[in-house]
């Protein structure tokens, strides 16, 4: 006998409650609470579950194998590299972005590699037929019958197709789409969503099978659904970028089988996602030399250097409140350094407006990008350029101080590699890398250093 009853779900951390709260006490989040149906058992078979057959023996870490199982290489050499080398057999990958952003463009790019390398792929939409799906294969190129369709939300019938076909490797396309009979609750729900990534998981596992699922996002750039989420998947991918631009970065936050912050580049065209392998070159595009508060810096993603160019505009305010504005960087960390450079180099700051930009649109907010900040804005202050054959980098203290970063000898490498002919670096890490011959690196310890190295 079953009966029931409604609870409250958070839903941004999947908080369970009796009764409506306005605050969730888990996350402190405001008006998250919604009402959801769930289905409680009753009777004698809640209160005691005999079991049967022999009790799981636990097995001592000496008699597991410590050898990786080949990973399955997807063909898109900078999705394999945000991976950690490719997808884990048994493994379940989220991969979350803005509608429209390219995730199940990517993804049916990864079934038509797969499917011509021979793999057995099952695509499964709950949102797109299979008439739309065929159209929009048709623009990425040719795929052959190993990859399989089926439109379908019901898990239980989804659970029996991948049983049946056992493919290699399976696309969930969208998990808020997805429901299993045993909630009674509507899919996109917590309890769905939950329920569903449990069933996934436990499919994954059990059938050793790599499973895909897209998940959509909230305003507030984060997946959609409760926290628990991200908590059970292997994987946790995010597809970034301006829709309204060529450009796609697919970043890495959590991967249990690589590293993560790596990140993979990719221009969206009309044939379907095409890789940037020189991320650099591609960033620094269209860069003006010559203008004053611009700024090359190096930022590390992972393993993998990147150039990137930092802009700052410095007026005058026209109001008793200065405005302060940045895009891609971290808005508090502008105006820290700006309250630094004007309490230690007394560049008079606090009079006038500010709008920082980290061009390109991608959102960093690494430590090492803070000098080569306040030079750019140092430098839209005093209307003189830094030279633009320059790449600074280095984190910034509140007593003016130039700390040292990591991985330097990298980045000094990939600005050389792309032809600048000077690095301005903290004095502590000039000093370890003294054997580089092929770029003039100046070593400082101050702000009030850097200053007069503008212009």
């Amino acid at each position: 006998m079953a009966k029931s009853k409604s609870v409250f779900f958070c839903q941004q951390c999947g908080y369970e409650s009796a009764k409506w709260m306005g605050q969730c006490p888990a996350c402190r989040e405001w008006n998250t609470f919604t009402e959801e149906p769930v289905v409680i058992a009753t009777g004698s078979g809640a209160k005691s579950r005999v079991r049967t057959g022999q009790a799981p023996v636990p097995k001592s870490i000496s008699e597991i194998s410590g050898e990786e199982a080949p990973r399955i290489t997807t063909g898109i050499g900078e999705f394999d590299r945000v991976l950690g080398g490719g997808a884990v057999p048994g493994s379940l990958i989220l991969v979350g972005g803005d509608p429209g952003i390219g995730k199940s463009t990517l993804l049916l790019q990864t079934c038509r590699n797969l499917a011509a390398s021979g793999r057995k792929v099952l695509y499964i939409s709950g949102e797109e037929s299979l008439t739309q799906i065929r159209l929009r294969a048709e623009r990425l190129g040719d795929f052959n019958d190993h990859l399989k369709l089926l439109c379908e939300t019901d898990l239980t019938a989804i659970e029996e197709c991948i049983a049946s076909v056992k493919p290699e490797c399976v696309i969930i396309d969208s998990i808020q789409t997805m429901c299993s009979a045993d909630v009674t609750s509507s899919p996109g729900s917590v309890s769905q969503v939950r329920e569903s990534t449990n069933i996934l998981l436990r499919i994954a596992k059990s059938m050793d099978i790599t499973v895909f699922i897209v998940g959509h996002v909230t305003k507030e750039g984060t997946v959609a659904g409760p926290r628990v989420l991200e908590h059970m998947v292997d994987t946790v991918l995010y597809f970034e970028g301006d829709r309204h631009a060529s450009y796609r970065v697919l970043r890495g936050v959590k991967n249990r089988f690589g590293s993560t912050n790596e990140i993979g580049v990719f221009e969206m065209s009309g044939g379907g996602l095409i890789e940037v392998t020189n991320a650099s070159a591609y960033m620094l595009e269209g860069r003006p030399e010559g203008a004053s508060g611009s700024v090359v810096v190096c930022s590390m993603e992972g393993t993998r250097p990147i150039l990137l160019e930092i802009q700052a505009l410095i007026t005058r305010t026209s109001f008793g409140m200065p405005r302060r504005q940045a895009a891609g960087a971290d808005y508090n960390r502008v105006n820290l350094l700006m309250a630094v450079l004007e309490r230690r180099t007394g560049l008079k700051l606090s009079d006038c407006d500010a709008y920082v930009n980290l061009t390109g649109g991608i959102r960093i907010q690494e430590p090492a990008l803070d000098l080569g900040m306040a030079m750019a804005i140092a430098s839209g202050f005093k209307n003189r350029p830094v030279d633009p054959h320059t790449v600074v980098f280095g984190e910034v203290g509140l007593s003016g101080e130039v700390r040292s970063v990591s991985q330097a000898e990298a980045r000094v490498r990939e600005a050389a590699r792309l032809g600048f002919d000077t690095c301005i670096i903290p004095l502590s890490n000039a000093e370890k890398l003294r054997g580089i011959k092929d770029i003039k690196l100046i070593g400082v310890s101050s702000l009030d250093e850097c200053i007069p190295l503008i212009g």
